[in-house]
């Protein structure tokens, strides 16, 4: 069921360009993604043309140099807009398969050559090829310090041998950025490859999962894989900083998408409120009901007023890390419960496959656990502000 969203209200951070791309956004998502999210959900991966026409309608490259095909933008608000705009089609997956760029891409942007920039990055925000970042490990989760899998170098090239999971993009990606052991253990031995899936010894398998269907995820395997010194994203045994900075961008998008599913969550769950009669009566003529639809919106607002402030701070070169890892947690547990509230406010009706909130409310643990845990989050916050 579509619904018109809810009017925003000014806000001195979004400008005329800011709703002039949320404009084309919508356009692209109505038009490309809505007719087709159903299919693609049970199919358990999105086509790969779709990131070519999300590559000409200049989804893919926000945020990256116009050199390479991207488009630069002077906040990180372009990033909430896009957010906000694909999660109208009520899929988490759409977004984590379609943008897992997003988190494998910046290392390239930010630390690789011009000549890895063509062949990584460019191919990339083209829609040609897919990218997809692999760091956590069977046995390691959020312990990135502590990874096992192992690039030894001989010569001109390393050989990989280890294993990478939950790996979003990871059965479709043509370009895995890869966080290897080149050096002692801890932090300061890791780096960062781009192991190519031609590569000789690499292999990967699906695995299926909760929600985010159309996003598909894998487990992956290095067997003497012989990646190019010149794939090495950065100087050997400096990748650990390039994952924790991205780690930090990616944990603020994960924080706007739970804003926006809220927020998704909150309009379906109004309309219907509205349509559906219970005893000769519009249902949200029951006060309940309405304190429901008050509290969802005073959470989801309050949210989106912290995602503003760090979106600004972040714009002015600030990294307030404690209060991004505060945000995440907030944000994905007010998703959980907005959620919740609006499978209730639908009934048997939400408890259906077809409806927005069914999908969202199966995908919000995701959240909560990707980016780093909630457990993680509070204590590396606890840590950055001296307790």
């Amino acid at each position: 069921m579509s619904r018109t969203p809810t009017p925003v209200a000014p806000s001195p951070f979004y400008s005329g360009e800011h709703e002039a791309f949320r404009t084309q956004l919508r356009r692209f998502v109505e038009r490309e993604v809505v007719p087709y999210i159903d299919q693609w959900e049970a199919a358990g991966e999105l086509p790969r043309e779709l990131h070519r026409k999300a590559a000409e309608a200049g989804v893919l490259g926000i945020g990256f140099p116009e050199a390479y095909g991207g488009i630069e933008v002077p906040d990180s608000f372009y990033g909430v807009v896009l957010t906000e705009e694909l999660a109208r089609a009520g899929s988490g997956g759409l977004i984590a398969s379609l943008m897992s760029h997003g988190i494998a891409s910046p290392p390239v942007m930010h630390a690789g050559t011009p000549e890895q920039k063509e062949r990584f990055l460019a191919p990339v925000l083209a829609g040609e090829k897919i990218a997809a970042l692999a760091i956590t490990e069977p046995g390691g989760g959020s312990d990135v310090a502590n990874l096992r899998t192992t690039a030894l170098r001989d010569g001109d090239h390393y050989v990989v041998n280890g294993s990478k999971t939950f790996i979003t993009s990871g059965m479709r990606a043509d370009l895995l950025t890869v966080a290897v052991r080149t050096g002692e253990a801890g932090l300061g031995g890791v780096s960062l490859l781009v192991v190519e899936a031609s590569t000789p010894g690499f292999t990967r398998s699906k695995l299926d999962k909760m929600g985010w269907w159309c996003s598909d995820t894998a487990t992956l395997y290095f067997d003497d894989c012989r990646v190019p010194v010149a794939n090495r994203i950065g100087p050997e045994n400096a990748g650990f900083m390039a994952i924790m900075l991205n780690f930090n961008n990616e944990r603020i998008m994960l924080a706007a998408q739970a804003w926006a599913f809220a927020q998704v969550c909150y309009e379906e769950a109004l309309a219907y409120a509205r349509e559906r009669h219970t005893f000769g009566k519009p249902l949200i003529s029951r006060q309940v009901i309405r304190h429901k639809l008050v509290d969802m919106k005073m959470q989801i607002d309050a949210v989106k007023a912290q995602l503003d402030i760090l979106c600004w701070r972040v714009t002015k070169k600030q990294m307030p890390v404690a209060e991004v890892c505060l945000l995440k947690n907030l944000a994905t547990r007010m998703l959980e419960e907005v959620a919740g509230e609006a499978v209730q406010i639908f009934g048997g009706a939400g408890y259906l496959r077809g409806a927005k909130v069914e999908r969202i409310f199966r995908e919000t643990k995701v959240l909560s656990i990707g980016g780093g845990a909630s457990e993680i989050m509070k204590d590396l916050a606890a840590r950055q502000l001296g307790y």
